[in-house]
């Protein structure tokens, strides 16, 4: 009895990872303050208007009193946009907007190199 639940629940598993694989199209706020949710704002209102979100991307930050707040993107557990926003920036519109695409070009970019790179006997973890 124990090995067909055991069996059960690795396919249990793996049917999960792969429907996790399958969706796509999230921008996670992970922002903590005011100037960290309208970077958040913008920089998806970018992404949505320009492309088909066909990935998963995840937006974090890191506030400092009185110095402002460390903003990174996530892609695939990848730093792909790191920027210092000063408190009280008027143009926050704009560097969300050029954030958005500059991870949008990186995006680009790396599935273009994933689709020639050739792993046919490894796995990418085995590299």
């Amino acid at each position: 009895m124990r090995p067909m639940l055991g069996l059960s629940l690795c396919l249990l598993l793996a049917s999960t990872f792969a429907a996790e694989e399958d969706i796509q199209g999230f921008i996670v706020d992970s922002t903590i303050s005011r100037i960290g949710h309208e970077f958040y704002r913008h920089f998806s209102e970018r992404l949505i208007d320009t492309s088909r979100l066909d990935f998963n991307l995840v937006v974090r930050e890191r506030p400092s009193v009185g110095w402002g707040s460390l903003v990174w993107v996530e892609y695939q557990r990848r730093t792909l946009y790191r920027s210092f926003l000063q408190p009280n920036t008027a143009q926050l519109k704009d560097i969300a907007y050029q954030a958005a695409d500059q991870v949008l070009e990186q995006i680009a970019q790396q599935k273009l190199e994933s689709l020639m790179y050739d792993s046919f006997d490894m796995e990418r973890d085995e590299l």
